[in-house]
This record gives structure tokens, sequence and C-alpha cells, in this order.
């Protein structure tokens, strides 16, 4: 409840009784997606309330509309599952942050209603400080995409310096995020992107070697690349190239990647095949070795696309079309 909590300095009146979001009441294409006008969600002890400044916009999103396939069914049902903004209130139980703090963050399936909305309310565990560098706009793209990413180097791979890995899919919003973690941990980096846009943008960000996913030899490639064959693979898309990928691994390599990534890797034998999710048990110890990263190097976060909330389903059909340079996000303020 709105009154178990401290609001910001400029009172309780700050706090509108309503907002505009984008929800739908059944899943479908992207007509179902309506601006609305719904209750500004309600805070608990352990939660924030946040005035979203920008919102990603997931590949997930586009089959959690179409089917409402892995989350909880309720409607109206608010999407989005990361974003950043201002905090405008904490609950009495919330000692991390205070009114007025820039945040971003990252809630799946938050019951209170995601990011495609002027305010999402959700546990202070799903947010974090602002990182030094990332401007508020780039953010909204950082939470999921992000901890994606360096989940899939740290904890699924532990790459370390010296290290080879191939990044299959590393044009995409966590593969752009991927190859700098991986450069950052001292991993040498051989990236898969998609057309000529996505190579220069992943060579950009530092890896050692960049092919086009869709036209080059891979297998041959990685062979050039670690002779010896490569220690892990970062498997960000599936399908016949991530598998010529695997191909490229030496005796006793990994192959890691997100759970919801389709086709899955064929089992090999000799080699661990290990799905992961993003978010580990201790969400504000990850959340601080998150922020550690991305303020460790120059760290850019690809924005592909900007649409307003009332354009949510343009950004749909720009996420449908493919070829997504990093990703795409709604501007809400």
């Amino acid at each position: 409840m709105l009154a178990a909590v401290v609001l910001a300095a400029l009172g309780a009146n700050a706090v509108p009784g309503t907002m505009q979001a984008v929800a739908l009441d059944a899943p479908g294409g992207v007509e179902v997606m309506t601006l609305r006008t719904l209750p500004v969600p309600t805070v608990d002890a352990k939660d924030v309330l946040v005035e979203v400044h920008s919102a990603g916009v997931a590949v997930w999103d586009l089959q959690i509309r179409n089917t409402m396939q892995w989350v909880k069914l309720r409607f109206p049902y608010v999407l989005g599952s990361d974003g950043s903004g201002i905090v405008v209130a904490v609950g009495s139980g919330v000692t991390r942050f205070k009114a007025g703090d820039a945040v971003y963050g990252y809630c799946w399936d938050n019951p209170k209603g995601g990011f495609y909305a002027e305010y999402v309310s959700a546990p202070s565990d799903c947010f974090a400080k602002l990182p030094k560098g990332v401007p508020l706009d780039a953010a909204g793209a950082l939470g999921a995409s992000g901890l994606t990413a360096l989940s899939g180097v740290d904890r699924a791979l532990g790459l370390k310096r010296g290290d080879t890995v191939l990044i299959h899919g590393a044009s995409g919003a966590v593969g752009t995020l991927a190859v700098q973690f991986a450069k950052l941990r001292g991993a040498r980096v051989l990236a898969t992107a998609s057309g000529d846009e996505g190579v220069a943008l992943v060579r950009r960000l530092g890896a050692d070697v960049v092919i086009d996913g869709r036209k080059a030899d891979i297998l041959a490639e990685a062979r050039k690349f670690a002779p010896k064959g490569a220690d892990a693979v970062l498997a960000l898309a599936g399908g016949d190239a991530l598998e010529k990928c695997i191909d490229g691994l030496r005796p006793g390599g990994k192959v890691a990647y997100p759970n919801g990534v389709e086709p899955v890797p064929k089992p090999r034998e000799g080699l661990a095949i290990i799905p992961f999710d993003a978010l580990a048990d201790d969400r504000v110890a990850q959340w601080q070795q998150f922020n550690q990263a991305v303020e460790a190097k120059r760290f850019e976060v690809p924005v592909a696309a900007t649409f307003s909330l009332s354009d949510a389903a343009a950004a749909h059909k720009r996420v449908e079309a493919g070829r997504v340079l990093g990703k795409v996000v709604l501007r809400i303020r």
C-alpha cells in the first residue's frame, strides 16, 4: 500500500493515481496491445515504485503476447521485463534505494505489471542503481540482456584470460553485451553476426574475429581461429549454424545457451551442454557484480531503434522482422 512507503520529496501528490500503459486482454497479434489508463501499482514493504523512462522490447515479449507462454495467465497483462527510470517511492523495508535514485531493472512476469507503462512497482532486488557511464535511455535495454550475457560468460562458461570462445548470434541484444564481457574476462572471441552492419558493430565492440554467420564457412573459420579447438561456445541462436560452431570445439569443451534458445544444441559425447537463466540466487550480489563489470570498461549498450509507448505495436513488428542490431526500446518519457 502507498501508505506504507516513503514517497518522493515532492510528496504523495507527485505520484498520480493512474498511468498510461500498454496492456492486453487476450493473446494474439500486435492488435491485442492497446494503450490504456490503468491504476498506478501499489507498493508493498519490500517494493520500489519507479517512474519508467525506457523499457526493453525483447523477443520473448512477442511470444508472451502471442501465446501467454512462460507467464501466469492474468489480464490486463502489461508486458515488459526490463527497463530504467527514477525511483519515486520505496517500501518501508527498503534500504538500498531512496526517492530520486536513477535505476534499471529486470523483473520476470511481475504480478504488478511490466515496464510497458509509466510506472512499475516490483521487489527492490529486481533493481540496481544506474551504472556509471550508461545513459538512462540505454539502460532500458540493459537489464535482461546484460544479466543473461554475464551469466553465460561467468556462471555457465567461467571464461578466463586466454580462453577461446565462439559467440553465436553476437549482433543481437544479448550477444553485443556478451562480446564485451568475454573480452573483459580476457577471452579471445570469434563471433558470428548478421549482415555487414552486424559484423561491423560486433567488430567495434571488441571481438577478435567476426564473420557473417549466414555466409561464411563457420567451421573453417573456427579451426583457423583455434586450430586445436575452441574452449567454449555461447549459443544465442540455434540451428545448423550453431552445430557448425560446436563442431569447432576441442574435446571437453563447453556449450552454454540461455533457456529459450530453440532448437537447443544437440548432445555431443565429450562436451558439456549447459542451459542457464539470467538470474542467480542472490540477486543483490549479482547486480553488484554486474555493475562492476559494466563500469570496468567503456561499455556500450547498442540500441537498434526507439519507439514511443503508443507505438509498441510497431516496436514488436521491428523485432519480428529480425536482424536487430542490439535491442529495441520504448521511450516512456
